[in-house]
């Protein structure tokens, strides 16, 4: 039995709502202010029409513009290439801006079913909403 538990320490928030995605998509950008560290947890599904996809994070100062990707050394984990069917990916982000997102870029192919959401923990307040 666990004997501490995230639920108070932790927010959770869909940046991609799970879907069967034909394009190059963008997710919502996710306000990590008031938490030490986020977590972006991509799930995977089917691939359809040989769908290759590709991920990457993007950062920004301010809700809705201005993201730009974010490099590598501010990465923990390996952005997968392309991303594989039914799989769950975890990727750390190190970085000092305020909003971060996923996108998910067709590189060629159909479809697959995916989604993204951001764990945002180490709040600074306790306990989450």
């Amino acid at each position: 039995m666990a004997s501490r538990d995230l639920y108070d320490n932790i927010g959770v928030v869909t940046s991609i709502a799970p879907a069967v995605l034909t394009a190059t998509t963008q997710g919502t950008g996710v306000d990590i202010a008031g938490f030490e560290s986020a977590t972006v947890v991509i799930n995977t599904g089917a691939i359809a029409g040989a769908g290759v996809f590709n991920v990457t994070l993007e950062e920004s100062d301010v809700s809705g513009s201005g993201y730009t990707a974010v490099s590598a050394s501010k990465i923990l984990g390996t952005l997968p290439t392309p991303l594989t069917a039914s799989t769950v990916y975890k990727l750390g982000y190190l970085g000092s801006k305020q909003f971060i997102r996923p996108v998910l870029t067709l590189a060629s192919g159909t479809s697959i079913a995916a989604g993204a959401v951001v764990v945002k923990s180490h709040a600074r307040n306790n306990p989450v909403a």
